[in-house]
């Protein structure tokens, strides 16, 4: 087995935690009708949303359905984000399951240009802190790639573990798909306390992490993950815009009228969080991104029905909010 030395401290992007701003966009993995890659449609939905005005992209992740892909199709699909971004906006690229195959996928998002990683949490065991630790330190070593750490499910973590991980180079952040609110003012807490003033960057993960926005900035996390921003980008940049603005009657009427509802029904059908936001994709005639893979399903039609209805009273809404230039 050929060995793969750590790369040099320098060959990391010092400036990727400046350059995170905006609206994380997380775009869908195109499939063709027969289930393989269509290389050209998820080409198109990247570059639509950067043409929208996303702040990053975020390929191959959890609503890219990283754990479907093999690592050739993930190695193609993180290769074409790279090159639609062109450098407009960084593009990281989800990895995960053990410590050899998160490593591994780690280099082919090297390989392909990344600007970071995202790291999911391990594959289904529920390790002790000293061996999560363990695992996003070895992953962050691996590469010269700028990690983000992901909580959630089997990966959630206590403020020293996380003060530990901010002190470990190449890790620059943590995604909060948790929602324990006093558990992430604690971990910020004890981050600021020890971290002797190292860069270190939160956002919202949660799967509609709009619906959570005001809650998290009273933490003072501004960046989240739009789900949203990849089907219904108006929606998602006018909410945007007015949490940034404090325009508390907007965000309470496209919480009320879109995102609440949004939530509801997403909570009806197991794995929605993905084939939601698939089926959004397709109602607003952006490319053929395809259904999802198994173990994933579709959505029930007369849910596809319900989100398209939604869909309409959330541009609705979105056109006459301040700014929209509607």
């Amino acid at each position: 087995m050929t060995a793969h030395p750590r790369p040099a401290a320098a060959g990391r992007s010092p400036h990727l935690t400046d350059r995170l701003d905006g609206l994380l966009f997380f775009p869908v993995t195109a499939f063709a009708p027969d289930g393989a890659l269509d290389l050209d449609a998820f080409r198109a939905h990247v570059r639509g949303g950067i043409d929208a005005g996303a702040g990053a992209v975020f390929a191959c992740c959890g609503t890219g359905e990283f754990h479907a892909l093999a690592p050739e199709e993930y190695a193609a699909c993180v290769a074409a984000a790279v090159a639609e971004a062109a450098g407009r906006v960084p593009v990281l690229a989800g990895t995960g399951y053990g410590t050899a195959l998160a490593i591994h996928f780690a280099r082919l998002a090297q390989t392909a240009g990344a600007d970071g990683l995202l790291a999911m949490p391990p594959y289904l065991v529920r390790a002790d802190q000293p061996g999560l630790l363990r695992h996003y330190a070895a992953l962050a070593a691996a590469t010269a790639l700028p990690v983000i750490v992901y909580q959630r499910d089997n990966a959630v973590f206590t403020p020293d573990t996380v003060a530990a991980l901010a002190r470990t180079p190449g890790v620059i952040g943590l995604k909060d798909g948790l929602g324990d609110l006093d558990l992430l003012q604690r971990i910020i807490s004890a981050v600021r306390t020890d971290a002797a003033g190292r860069p270190f960057r939160y956002f919202n993960g949660l799967p509609t992490a709009e619906l959570t926005g005001p809650a998290y900035r009273g933490l003072g996390v501004r960046l989240y993950s739009s789900a949203v921003f990849a089907f219904a980008p108006e929606i998602a940049l006018a909410f945007h815009r007015a949490l940034d603005d404090g325009d508390d009657a907007t965000t309470a009427r496209l919480l009320d009228g879109f995102y609440r509802p949004l939530v509801e029904l997403r909570n009806e059908g197991r794995g929605y969080a993905v084939s939601l936001v698939k089926a959004g994709v397709g109602l607003r005639g952006g490319p053929p991104v395809g259904g999802v893979r198994p173990p994933l399903s579709d959505p029930r039609p007369a849910h596809v029905e319900r989100l398209a209805r939604l869909l309409d009273h959330g541009l609705e809404l979105a056109a006459d909010a301040p700014g929209s230039g509607a």
